[in-house]
């Protein structure tokens, strides 16, 4: 989850406004907004504030970037299921840009 979810899952949660939620984190009404929206990243330390100021906690979890090849299959299967919805179009009689010679 990135810091503008986080935020807006933590004060929604909280049923806090933007601008107590910002009271209650020592910064202005326009930060909030601002990281909410994702235009602008709070350092950790910040974003440890506000969550904390809508009484939850921060942590930070690290994963591999790399996923299982269980799970990467289970994604291929969901995606070309999910492509069999799609109308299905004839195969066009010439390529829109020529082929470069090798």
């Amino acid at each position: 989850m990135d810091a503008a979810a986080a935020i807006r899952l933590a004060r929604t949660r909280a049923r806090l406004s933007k601008r107590e939620l910002a009271r209650r984190a020592h910064t202005s009404p326009a930060a909030i907004v601002h990281y909410e929206s994702g235009a602008q990243a709070p350092t950790y330390p910040t974003l440890e504030r506000i969550i904390r100021a809508a009484g939850w906690r921060a942590e930070i979890s690290v994963e591999p970037l790399t996923i299982s090849p269980e799970i990467a299959g289970q994604r291929l299967l969901e995606v070309l299921e999910f492509a069999e919805h799609f109308p299905r179009r004839p195969a066009a009689r010439h390529l829109a840009y020529p082929m470069l010679p090798r």
